[in-house]
């Protein structure tokens, strides 16, 4: 044959090894999520590829006997055609021994960076930008050329299987979606500009709701306000006037001894009536869901769902009443400022860019949320910014107690009864940060 010959023949088979790469990648690359949509949009082809990807062992055993037959065809005529020519203009200035094999190697590197730059490095860069838009595009004759292989295709697959179950090697491909994809996803999107920081922020919150335990987001014991049963109506009348909740536990003599609740709505209407609204009983007080406060967040919205109710009392080991907790405080933890109340006293206030003074009780996410900070020591220890400067110092803290943990300088401000009521948060510098504290 001729060199034009040969070199139209080389092209063509470049041409289908570019072909096959491509398909290669776009098929593998091909997101489910998408070609479902694109499938139930009335797309049959997207429906043909994800059958393919479910069975794919046909096809990448026809892509490789394709690929492979190429290759090895392309080298043989890309040696016999260009060879004699490089022989030529080598031996134009250099006759010795080694002139053939020059030629050679010569002819040799040209074929191989044709196939590799237009059969296989360009096509699958192509595949990867768009893999579900190519693979619905080539997956019919992709089929075709299955069918033609497949006699070949069977014979390979079955060697393969046999060496798998050999090697106790899983062919199953994982489609499960976890925590960590999905956090990537969102991260790409945020960064993309398709999420928007609030969105992102709102949707990391979500998911924190299955880790973040009740203690994280409930009203501590110290700062419920609750009724007694022989509660004086002045006391009631203050307390609601002072308080704007919306319901108040009633117990029998002291915290622990809880009877149920009531609603402010109901002490109003009582009100209006003029009645006295010192006499709980029976009509006005509700039964109240208690929880464990070793349930998560998500765990409570199921329980708030299942009873219908929108306020719970949280209890411990020893049968304790440690706080409450309603749908509000579960919203404002996934929402935070977009649903807090603007009068309502904040737990974290930024001075300047390198310092914040934060209430002891904030919860440790929102203080890692707040910092920018990726993790805490030992997390599971504690629940507050309290807990952790108590687990760090291993004592009770007092004022000006430190402690250095991830480039931050966290120093006690102000106690009150052994409480933790506030803290001072510094930045510290990076050229003058000392060693952080064990």
């Amino acid at each position: 044959m001729s060199l034009f010959q040969n070199i139209v023949i080389i092209f063509i088979l470049i041409a289908g090894a570019g072909f096959l790469s491509l398909t290669e990648i776009a098929l593998a690359g091909a997101r489910k999520v998408k070609l479902k949509i694109l499938a139930e949009a009335g797309d049959e082809r997207a429906q043909k590829v994800l059958d393919l990807q479910e069975n794919s062992a046909d096809f990448f055993a026809a892509s490789q006997i394709g690929l492979n037959a190429i290759a090895i065809l392309g080298g043989i005529l890309g040696e016999g055609a260009f060879r004699p020519y490089f022989y030529d203009f080598v031996t134009r200035f250099y006759t010795g021994p080694w002139a053939e094999t020059l030629s050679f190697a010569l002819s040799f590197t040209l074929v191989t960076s044709l196939f590799i730059l237009f059969a296989d490095l360009m096509p699958k860069r192509l595949a990867m930008i768009a893999p579900e838009k190519i693979s619905i595009s080539v997956i019919n004759p992709v089929q075709v050329f299955i069918t033609v292989c497949k006699p070949l295709a069977w014979f390979i697959n079955a060697i393969a299987n046999m060496l798998f179950r050999l090697f106790k090697v899983n062919t199953i491909r994982d489609d499960n979606i976890t925590f960590d994809d999905i956090s990537a996803v969102m991260d790409a999107g945020a960064q993309a500009g398709v999420l928007q920081k609030q969105e992102h922020h709102f949707i990391e919150n979500v998911f924190e709701l299955e880790e973040r335990n009740v203690p994280s987001s409930m009203t501590t014991r110290e700062n419920v306000v609750y009724f007694t049963l022989n509660e004086a109506e002045d006391s009631i009348r203050q307390k609601l006037a002072e308080f704007p909740y919306s319901k108040f536990l009633v117990c029998n003599e002291n915290i622990d001894q809880v009877i149920g609740y009531v609603d402010a709505k109901d002490i109003l209407v009582r009100i209006l009536n003029n009645q006295k609204i010192n006499q709980l009983n029976e009509s006005t007080i509700r039964n109240v869901l208690t929880i464990p406060d070793t349930l998560t967040l998500s765990e409570v919205l199921d329980r708030f769902r299942s009873t219908k109710e929108k306020f719970a009392v949280v209890i411990n080991e020893y049968a304790l009443v440690v706080g409450v907790i309603t749908l509000s405080d579960i919203m404002i933890t996934v929402m935070g400022d977009w649903v807090t109340p603007i009068e309502e006293e904040q737990q974290i206030i930024k001075r300047d860019n390198n310092s914040w003074l934060i209430d002891g009780s904030t919860p440790i996410e929102d203080m890692k949320h707040a910092l920018e900070i990726e993790e805490m020591p030992d997390e599971e220890n504690y629940e507050t910014l309290a807990g952790f400067m108590m687990y760090q110092l291993r004592k009770i803290p007092r004022p000006a107690d430190t402690v250095l943990y991830g480039g931050y300088k966290f120093e006690v401000v102000d106690v009150d009864h052994f409480k933790i009521d506030q803290l001072l948060v510094t930045r510290l510098l990076e050229n003058n940060q000392p060693p952080e504290q064990e």
